[in-house]
């Protein structure tokens, strides 16, 4: 797109949970060079003015753990989840380790659509394709690009594969993180599966490289107490403390899930600025109750995000994530759970991009990424803050326009890279092959 893309007589969405009624933003070069008063700011020639008539528009959203490939491969039934967890694992990975570079394009174009149609315009993937390491993450980058979406992704190494070994995973890898800097939408970063499947080689080889090549790592980390006893059998140690010894902790790197740690040890990742990855509604599926494992990592004041882990929506994880903060709230143990929607779905995220990409992100300022959200509904104005009321009204409203890195890549609720259906038709036949040769 040439020219300026100007949105006029739009409500701005505050951190806060305030509105600014008839603004307008003007985007340049990827970012925002001006947010003023509509009536300061007319069309000029050659401008991409979107009319959009008091609907909100918001910074975009960050999915912090996500799996684009696996989940759609992945057997998503009560009776898989109730497996243990090392089983799971060996099945997640029988059908992944034969995903062919073509199916990891089909998967992960589809599940990129999805999302830029809720809102998100940036994912963190942690993909697992293990015989096609730096090929599928370098596809899944191409195919970002091609719709115009923001991507952080890793591999998801580990040892549990005899016939691939786990330092080759690793070192394909970081073939992939090289390759991607300076890209102004895609980046690569280390990845390790789990502790329970990472022998000390692999961690020392991801801990050496993430120093070297200056970024973070992704790992799920203390999934549950089957996951700490894993770790704690093999090695000796608490999960956190390993990860640690290694050098995997730190800006930029992301901790997933870690429904079982103590207040220690959320401790030691707020010190780190190591990001934690929360999925509320996974953890109430798994566990019975949503608020388990959050208490420490709130009360520390972690870095936090919300990931979908590739199931189900950010939406949905942030009302699984009130459920548990108004839960700790009303026991006496959490205050001011307002502010905590507004965190999970914009603060850690931003913090994550802005370190990732080097420019201010998640803020509807002058200098910040033009990463945006147009949505379809029009908000009460001059009632204060009211951030989680308007979420959940957003949860349920559609998105018009989403742009990326100044780029529209939804208009009017329509994908412009491509029509969605050919890409939902693609990755059914990528997940019907994968499943008939497995």
């Amino acid at each position: 797109m040439e020219g300026r893309l100007l949105l006029k007589d739009c409500s701005l969405f505050s951190a806060d949970g305030r509105v600014r009624a008839h603004m307008a933003v003007l985007v340049e070069g990827g970012s925002i060079v001006q947010v003023v008063d509509d009536a300061s700011l007319p069309v000029l020639p050659g401008d991409w003015a979107v009319q959009c008539d008091g609907r909100l528009v918001t910074p975009g959203f960050v999915d912090c753990h996500t799996r684009l490939v696996g989940a759609q491969l992945s057997p998503w039934s009560g009776h898989h989840l109730l497996r243990p967890l090392e089983e799971r694992y060996t099945v997640e990975a029988q059908l992944e380790k034969v995903v062919t570079v073509g199916e990891v394009e089909a998967l992960t174009a589809a599940a990129l659509a999805r999302g830029l149609l809720r809102g998100t315009t940036m994912f963190v993937e942690h993909l697992h394709a293990p015989s096609c390491v730096e090929d599928a993450l370098g596809v899944q980058g191409r195919t970002a690009e091609r719709l115009g979406a923001r991507l952080i992704n890793s591999h998801a190494s580990s040892s549990q594969l005899k016939e691939l070994p786990g330092p080759a995973q690793v070192e394909a890898n970081a073939g992939h993180v090289v390759s991607t800097k300076g890209n102004p939408l895609v980046r690569g970063s280390l990845g390790v599966a789990a502790s329970f499947c990472a022998d000390d080689d692999l961690l020392r080889r991801v801990g050496r490289l993430k120093e070297e090549l200056g970024v973070g790592a992704h790992f799920r980390m203390a999934e549950s107490d089957e996951d700490l006893a894993l770790t704690w059998d093999r090695h000796n140690t608490r999960i956190v403390n390993r990860f640690e010894t290694f050098g995997l902790l730190g800006g930029a790197s992301i901790g997933a899930h870690a429904r079982a740690i103590d207040r220690a040890e959320a401790q030691r990742l707020a010190r780190t600025r190591t990001l934690i990855a929360l999925s509320p509604r996974l953890t109430h599926t798994l566990e019975g109750g949503s608020a388990l494992g959050m208490e420490a990592v709130l009360l520390s004041q972690n870095l936090v995000g919300l990931g979908t882990g590739g199931s189900g929506t950010l939406w949905e994880e942030l009302a699984a994530s009130f459920t548990g903060v108004m839960t700790l709230a009303r026991s006496g143990r959490m205050l001011d759970p307002d502010n905590l929607m507004a965190t999970f779905l914009v603060g850690g995220p931003a913090e994550l991009c802005t370190m990732v990409f080097g420019q201010p992100s998640g803020t509807l300022d002058v200098g910040a990424m033009a990463d945006l959200v147009v949505h379809d509904f029009v908000p009460a104005q001059e009632v204060g803050n009211f951030t989680p009321h308007l979420l959940m009204q957003l949860s349920q409203t559609r998105v018009a326009w989403t742009i990326v890195n100044g780029r529209v890549v939804v208009r009017e609720g329509q994908l412009l890279a491509a029509p969605l259906m050919q890409l939902e038709h693609q990755a059914a036949k990528a997940v019907e092959a994968v499943w008939t040769r497995s």
